[in-house]
Formats: C-alpha cells, sequence, structure tokens
C-alpha cells in the first residue's frame, strides 16, 4: 500500500536545523535560559547509545566555556520537550549546571522526530541501525513515503531504501551492525539468506574479519547452493582483486544500488540488483536516459 506525506510540509527540514531555527528567534528575543529539571527527553530520539568518554570531554568544556549552541525545545503541560540536542543536555547535567540555554518553538510529534534524526545525521552520529528504526518510524507514524523522508533528512531514496531494508535482518545481526562488530555492507549482501545462514556467515564474519566483498562472495554461494548448505569461507588472508573491487565501489555510488562483477575466462557479467518496481523504473531512467 503506497502511503503519500501530508500536504503542506516544510520543505526546509530536508536543510536541517539551520534553516529551522531562525523561525522561533522571530517570535522570542533569543535563547531562554531554562532549568534542565523541567526539561523531558525526546521519545522520539533516534540515538539510543551515548559515549561516556565523548560525553565527559563536552562536560569538561561546558564547566569551562559554557554551552555555545542552545538546545532545541518545545513548550508542553509540565514545562518543555527537547527536540535537539540531547548531547549538550546529558553534557550539561554531568558539568553541574541547572539551567541551559535554550531556543523555544512550536514542534509537533513528526518535527520532533524529523528535526532529531536531522540533527544526528548531519553529525554522522547514528549508526546503520538506529537510522533505520527512525526511518521506519517516520513512515509507519506519519505515514512518510520513502522518497519523502529522503527529502526530509537530505539523502538520496536509494539510501534510505537500503537503510530500511536491514531492518529484515535477524535480531543478533542487527544487534552486530549496531554495536559496530560489522558493517551496513555486510548486513545488506546477508538479506533474503535464512535465519540459520545469517547467523553462520554472521559468526565467521566476525571470527575472520571478512571484508564485505567476501561476505557477498559467501552468500551468492549459499543462494546457488540452497539453504541448507555449509558456509565454508576461502583461505582466510586470501587477497581481493583490488581493482575489481573499485570498479564495485564505482557502479554502486552511480547506480545507488549493490552491483557486483564476476569474471569469467572470455569476460564477466555485471549483476546489479533492484529491489522494487519504483527502482527498476529508476535505474532504468539512469541507465538508458529516458522513461521505461
Amino acid at each position: 500500500r503506497r502511503m503519500t506525506s501530508r500536504p503542506g510540509r516544510p520543505a526546509s527540514l530536508g536543510r536541517g536545523l539551520a534553516a529551522l531555527i531562525p523561525q522561533a528567534v522571530a517570535s522570542t528575543p533569543g535563547p531562554a535560559e531554562i532549568p534542565i529539571d523541567r526539561i523531558e527527553r525526546n521519545p522520539y530520539q533516534p540515538r539510543t547509545s551515548f559515549e561516556e568518554e565523548a560525553l565527559a570531554e563536552l562536560a569538561t568544556s561546558i564547566a569551562a566555556h559554557g554551552i555555545l549552541q542552545p538546545v532545541l525545545v518545545t513548550e508542553t503541560l509540565e514545562g518543555y520537550r527537547l527536540v535537539a540536542g540531547e548531547r549538550r543536555l546529558r553534557a550539561a547535567q554531568l558539568a553541574g549546571l541547572e539551567r541551559i540555554p535554550a531556543v523555544i518553538r512550536q514542534a509537533t510529534e513528526q518535527d520532533q522526530l524529523e528535526l532529531a534524526l536531522v540533527e544526528n545525521l548531519q553529525r554522522t552520529d547514528l549508526n546503520a541501525m538506529e537510522a533505520a528504526r527512525a526511518y521506519r518510524n517516520l513512515h509507519d507514524l506519519f505515514g512518510l513515503t520513502n522518497e519523502a523522508i529522503a527529502e526530509r533528512v537530505g539523502k538520496a531514496r536509494p539510501t534510505v531504501t537500503n537503510t530500511l531494508r536491514l531492518l529484515d535482518l535477524e535480531p543478533e545481526v542487527q544487534g552486530a551492525i549496531e554495536a559496530g562488530r560489522i558493517g551496513e555492507g555486510h548486513g545488506r549482501a546477508m538479506l533474503g539468506l535464512s535465519a540459520t545462514a545469517q547467523h553462520e556467515l554472521l559468526a565467521l564474519a566476525v571470527a575472520r574479519g571478512l571484508s564485505v566483498r567476501q561476505v557477498e562472495e559467501l552468500a551468492r554461494r549459499l543462494r546457488d547452493a540452497g539453504d541448507g548448505a555449509p558456509v565454508r569461507a576461502s583461505a582466510p588472508g586470501r587477497p581481493a582483486d583490488a581493482e575489481i573491487e573499485r570498479v564495485e565501489d564505482d557502479l554502486r555510488r552511480a547506480l545507488g544500488t549493490k552491483v557486483r562483477l564476476a569474471r569469467s575466462r572470455r569476460g564477466g557479467r555485471i549483476i546489479i540488483e533492484w529491489y522494487g518496481d519504483d527502482e527498476l523504473g529508476r535505474l532504468y531512467e539512469r541507465l538508458t536516459g529516458g522513461n521505461a
């Protein structure tokens, strides 16, 4: 079922916080100093992990120099709700501050999720799974299409689509991506495999430190051999064809989807993956310069 975005949404969200905060300044003389204990957390905050060491460093800086950039809040019946700036708020609490400079503006629940997401994405603070869950919330809670989500967060639509597909992975694989034990590319290579195959391939990838290309090749062999086939890796340390890998990376970036080169004695094949009719149409236009 295709869902459409609500009419009349601000076009500035995809450009980030800088395009939004001045709107609040017009109705207030400047950032207000508000009590920290009256600020509740943003329930739509996509980021779930905060590095303690980095927070401690920020708290030290705040104690010495103060807070240089105000947080963004919206008013509630009980006080305020944080919209953006959770790291600064947490660090200010660590530094022992009782009040914090804040820009106050009206924000709907959708605004709160979008702004928190944009702030974290612009600072590359989110891992792939946190971003995927935030995109899913924008779709499920507010009915935004992948294209509308991409416009709001300033990403290409295929990037949003591919990130969302990570939610189809087994929970153990999702946890490994979130913990940094494997990368987003490793996870995408396992999509479509059975739960057992994903678990076995994950264990092998972590134990041997396999590259994304190696995991993709193992996943291809599993698909060709059938679900019950055992996972066997090539000899550890076997060097990859650096030139082929570079060409694959260039094609992935150019087409915005997974591309694999398969050599043969007389040449080879270029394998381009697509996920849905919309993406097939986009690839057709990109490759032919026309409409299907």
